[in-house]
């Protein structure tokens, strides 16, 4: 029988398709066996480096650390393994494999592993000199008159003492982490480059935002666009801190130097409204009071709490963090807690992170059992952590009188702006010098720090003073090239909070107590999901938009 040219083709094509179709099946059948083997690899180290990191972080002993390391060299073996990322590369570049939640599995693993592509000597020397600088950290006490002083206690000079030679002396003795790290610092800023020049990037910020799906010349114009929305607003702000500083203190303006900013490094609004918060937390159980809080909109953290170390104890890192142990249920919350407004905040923003973790899609496979993004889970905890210095927030979860709202709710509006304008700022000098810190680590960075404060945070450097304060901000440390992330989860966050406000409780002053509806939107939207979409394609879905600077600004400039 003769075939006509239609009936050929139609038919070549269905062959071809039916080929091609066959050829996708397997190959991605191939891929998942791989991909299921490697993970049987990753899990259980993980677990248990996880586990090491959480005791050494409550202990501080030398044997917790060293058993960290370990596992924490064990780990990057299993990614280092160049035949396995050769195997993923490959795979990930394969267009035969059209499967979505394979490609976004591949993408990820392909993004952790890269990092870990180094020669092995350089990647213990790496770890092992993270561990020392970790630990004169984690074990650093400040020593003021005599007296060995925890962080909590110098932040609380800081904020409460009237005395400028008292200032100064705390502000200077919680520098001095400063000189004992610095070399160390460099070290790592010199190490870290050279690993990122041996994987094809410039320097080691450039690899950090490209492998965590960011572009840096887009971050760095978003932080110029900013700058450039709340630099005037800033500067009106900054004129009233200064006039009402110098009025508390009794000293001119031009004599204000950065101890007098009330925090060590001028991240957090002073306070320079008449409202104290912190009257309205003391005397309260505020580990109650956020349990209930969260139980209250549908989201259960009793058993986080009961996992979680959250009190002070001699030798225990001294800031706040979550960590999800197994990314199956075992999440905990390290903290400090003191009943005050600040220790608020932060434990509803570390629950933040603890409920995003606890309600992602067990389903998913593990690579894509962790957040869309760090910012997004970033946001989250943001999102909870403002509820801290919201009047209506406060009002029924502190059992205020609605007279004590009133009178409280124009200042805390006023500090909610400042708080944001002045945490924008120091995001700015983070982000800055970083970047300008890898692209040249043997410039003087005392100089580049300072240059940088003075110009977003307005503040002026202390004379005959060369002290590596840069050092001393434990970020730039351990946490390299994160701190934007903040910012953009703040960003973030401003735009959840106006979705939710319109589409979901339909209420612009919200107290963001007793809704469930709230838990479930979240939980649905943004929790479940885990990393099977990008950051974007989350953020678009759960708010109808991508994520864009104009709810930020609405909230906080406009």
């Amino acid at each position: 029988m003769k075939m006509n040219n239609a009936v050929f083709y139609s038919t070549f094509a269905i062959i071809m398709m039916t080929a091609c179709t066959g050829s996708t099946k397997r190959t991605e059948k191939e891929a998942t066996v791989f991909l299921r083997s490697l993970e049987k690899e990753i899990i259980p180290v993980t677990i248990e480096w996880n586990k090491a990191s959480f005791q050494a972080s409550i202990s501080g002993k030398d044997e917790d650390y060293r058993k960290r390391s370990e596992y924490e060299l064990a780990y990057s073996k299993i990614l280092a393994d160049k035949d396995k990322f050769s195997s993923v590369k490959a795979y990930r570049e394969n267009p035969a494999i059209k499967d979505s939640l394979i490609r976004r599995e591949l993408d990820i693993l392909y993004n952790t592993m890269i990092r870990y592509q180094i020669d092995s000597t350089k990647m213990k020397a790496l770890i092992d000199l993270q561990e020392t600088v970790e630990k004169k950290f984690s074990t650093f006490r400040a020593e003021v008159d005599g007296k060995t002083l925890s962080d909590n206690e110098i932040d609380s000079i800081l904020m409460n003492s009237r005395k400028s030679a008292q200032l100064e002396k705390a502000w200077k003795a919680s520098k001095v982490i400063g000189t004992l790290v610095s070399g160390d610092i460099k070290s790592l800023v010199k190490m870290r480059n050279e690993i990122a020049r041996d994987l094809g990037f410039r320097n080691y910020h450039e690899m950090s935002l490209r492998i965590s799906d960011q572009d840096p010349e887009e971050i760095s114009t978003l932080f110029d666009e900013l700058d450039s929305l709340t630099r005037t607003d800033y500067e009106s702000l900054k004129d009233e801190i200064d006039s009402i500083l110098a009025g508390q203190l009794k000293i001119s303006r031009d004599r204000l130097m950065p101890w007098h900013y009330q925090n060590r490094f001028f991240q957090e609004a002073p306070k320079i409204y008449e409202s104290d918060l912190d009257k309205y937390y003391s005397g309260k159980d505020i580990l109650t009071v956020v349990k209930n809080y969260y139980e209250s909109i549908g989201l259960n953290v009793q058993d986080i709490i009961e996992r979680s170390d959250l009190y002070e104890k001699p030798g225990k890192y001294q800031h706040a963090y979550c960590t999800s142990i197994d990314r199956s249920g075992d999440i905990r919350v390290v903290a400090n807690i003191r009943n005050n407004q600040y220790w608020t905040n932060t434990m509803l923003h570390e629950l933040g992170h603890a409920v995003y973790d606890k309600y992602i899609d067990s389903s998913l496979v593990f690579a894509l059992r962790e957040p869309a993004h760090t910012f997004t889970t970033e946001a989250i905890a943001n999102f909870f952590g403002n509820m801290a210095s919201n009047p209506k927030w406060m009002e029924r979860n502190l059992d205020l009188t609605p007279e004590e709202t009133g009178k409280i709710s124009g200042d805390v509006r006023l500090y909610a702006r400042l708080e944001k304008l002045v945490f924008s700022r120091w995001c700015q000098v983070m982000f800055r010098f970083e970047k300008g810190m890898y692209e040249n680590p043997d410039q003087d960075l005392n100089k580049l720090w300072w240059d940088i404060a003075e110009q977003y945070q307005l503040i002026k450097r202390p004379q005959d003073w060369d002290n590596p304060d840069w050092a001393s901000k434990i970020h730039i440390a351990s946490y390299p090239c994160y701190y934007h992330n903040y910012l953009l989860g703040d960003l973030l966050a401003a735009q959840l909070n106006a979705y939710i406000q319109e589409n979901i409780l339909g209420e612009m002053e919200s107290s963001y107590t007793g809704h469930p509806e709230l838990g479930e939107y979240l939980v649905e939207n943004v929790f479940k999901p885990g990393s099977r979409y990008y950051w974007n394609e989350m953020i678009e879905r759960a708010t109808g938009e991508k994520l864009t600077a104009r709810h930020y600004a609405d909230q906080y400039v406009k």
